[in-house]
């Protein structure tokens, strides 16, 4: 599998994954890897943070912000409400319509996005989901509101956004975690309830931050003379060794109890990731892209 081909597999890709995860940083190295392809490609962020934008802020990638009042004043627009749709959205109106019918907030933040993924503006659109609490209720809405809605405008926006989650070649959900026990558990209950409820497409996990590479040689022991140097490289080569372990393990059982390819990030030497670390960790996804077709 190339590159390419992994990334023409659905013009609008949702990632989610528990806070903590490196969810907006996997968003980004997504974008970067797509547009370094030759893909015009648009990076959304639901959340209104500035994170995706300045790490994707020297690439060619195309940063939008989405927000729920935003997208109901689109929607008001569109509908010929244009003269009130600022003030409705700017009022606070969108947290009364929410509380009158759930749903409603995250419906009209899909639909900006159907919109977005029917325009041939950008040949990929990767999104910056919610956390995964909050991802499942989040592409629930539509079903929702379809159980709710007999009629009018919001059930056809809900049945419009359910055709676009049903085609595979439309939209893909891509789930993100850590290679660690609490964020693999939360991730194969998400990744059942989203394919059980919501019947979207599920594409590759990517599990962030693994430590990958061979064991450590640890010394066989040490003399009289050694320095307490060695006696620290030891405990830190045999410390890594346990962790390298523990991570394999988790990997075998995501592997064993969810039927979906893994592709792995590394885990970089860094505080923070930042903008320049997207080429190093587009260069790994790309590894692990055509690792997936060997």
């Amino acid at each position: 599998m190339e590159s390419m081909q992994f990334f023409n597999t659905a013009r609008l890709v949702v990632v989610a994954g528990k806070g903590g995860v490196g969810k907006t940083t996997v968003t980004a190295v997504l974008a970067h890897a797509a547009a370094r392809a030759g893909l015009r490609v648009l990076a959304v962020e639901l959340e209104g943070k500035p994170v995706l934008a300045d790490l994707l802020a020297n690439t060619t990638v195309e940063v939008m912000t989405i927000t729920a009042p935003e997208a109901l004043a689109d929607y008001l627009e569109a509908h010929g409400l244009k003269r009130v749709a600022k003030r409705l959205a700017t009022s606070g109106i969108i947290d009364v319509v929410a509380t009158a019918a759930p749903g409603i907030d995250d419906i009209v933040v899909l639909g900006k996005l159907k919109q977005l993924e029917r325009l041939d503006t950008h040949d990929l659109i990767v999104v910056d989901g919610p956390a995964a609490g909050h991802a499942i209720t989040f592409l629930l809405s539509a079903r929702g509101l379809m159980d709710t809605v007999r009629g009018g405008p919001i059930r056809t926006q809900a049945e419009e956004v359910l055709e676009m989650f049903n085609d595979p070649d439309r939209c893909q959900v891509i789930l993100v975690t850590l290679p660690e026990t609490t964020p693999i558990n939360e991730l194969i209950e998400t990744a059942y309830s989203v394919e059980e409820k919501v019947g979207v497409q599920l594409g590759p996990v990517i599990v962030n931050g693994v430590d990958l590479g061979e064991p450590v040689p640890v010394s066989a022991g040490h003399g009289p003379d050694d320095h307490d140097g060695q006696v620290d490289l030891e405990a830190a080569a045999e410390f890594r060794n346990h962790r390298r372990a523990a991570q394999r393990a988790e990997l075998d059982r995501l592997s064993t109890d969810l039927a979906l390819a893994q592709i792995k990030l590394p885990q970089l030497p860094v505080a923070g990731i930042a903008a320049r670390d997207l080429p190093a960790l587009s260069d790994a996804l790309e590894r692990q892209i055509a690792m997936l077709a060997g």
